[in-house]
């Protein structure tokens, strides 16, 4: 949603600054326009396979929404509290059904926000079933969860990284068009002074344009989606010192009182609010 705003007040103050003076179909310029940015697009394809082209949609989508929010985090916490629950009850083993078919679970499918994440519901599965599979040493599974979530935050990362890259080649890419509109009104010098004047124009329209999207669009979007992603990384390390504080031989609920405090203030639920979300939490 900020997002949007975000660009509506740029759009905004730009033309809100030029139209009580200037003529805003001077500024309606098709073929700058698919020079700076079909050429924009054509450095990203050069620079970056198909799949970041791929993530780079999504993950603008996933900015528009913002980062996950409160309400996602009780859940998570709340989820978390019942598997344990259930493995301190039952054994690591009564989670095995669990884990091996999520979609299908009686106690997953109590959390539709942690359904909705694929990578997430993976994520925990997967270490639920090493669980499962008899793995004991906590210190060993941390360092296994922290490098896999290096290697997805580098992976991530290279999504805004490749969009800011195009951010950068932006303004030079505007320079293009100005020079190609400047070569056509050098082959147009005889014309009287008005025509030459709205040529030349149409070539700083280019410049302008190349920096705008630049500095006004591009670049905040790709901060924003790095902002995001590094949001919603806490999910992660939520869950991750759940599971450690689990293996340790703690109680659920201390368990899940570790993985709140990992939390920052803006989502972290107070120990009062989630001691009483707790009460309601589903059984298997």
């Amino acid at each position: 949603m900020f997002l949007i705003i975000g660009y509506v007040v740029v759009i905004g103050a730009v033309l809100g600054g030029y139209l009580p003076h200037g003529d805003f179909g001077v500024l309606v310029q098709p073929l700058e326009v698919l020079i700076i940015f079909g050429a924009a697009f054509g450095t990203f394809l050069i620079a970056n396979p198909m799949s970041i082209l791929k993530k780079a949609i999504a993950y603008t989508l996933r900015a528009l929404k913002g980062p996950k929010k409160k309400a996602a985090y009780v859940e998570l916490l709340v989820c978390l509290y019942a598997v344990f629950r259930l493995a301190k009850s039952k054994g690591d083993l009564a989670l095995e059904s669990h884990v091996e078919n999520p979609e299908g679970s009686s106690l997953f499918s109590n959390f539709p926000e942690l359904m909705k994440d694929h990578h997430a519901v993976e994520f925990l599965c997967d270490y639920l079933r090493l669980l499962t599979l008899g793995t004991t040493n906590a210190y060993e599974l941390e360092a296994v969860i922290d490098q896999e979530l290096e290697a997805h935050h580098e992976e991530d990362h290279m999504v805004p990284a490749a969009i800011q890259t195009v951010g950068d080649a932006l303004p030079g890419l505007g320079i293009v068009a100005a020079v190609l509109g400047v070569i056509v009104t050098m082959g147009s010098v005889t014309e009287p002074p008005e025509i030459l004047g709205g040529l030349i124009a149409a070539a700083l329209v280019g410049t302008f344009l190349g920096i705008l999207a630049s500095y006004g669009f591009v670049g905040p979007t790709s901060e924003i989606i790095k902002k995001t992603l590094d949001q919603d990384g806490k999910y992660f390390s939520c869950m991750k010192a759940a599971l450690i504080g689990h293996m340790q031989g703690y109680a659920p609920q201390v368990s899940v009182e570790f993985a709140r405090k990992t939390l920052p203030s803006t989502v972290r639920p107070s120990f009062k609010e989630l001691e009483d979300a707790l009460q309601d939490a589903p059984s298997a």
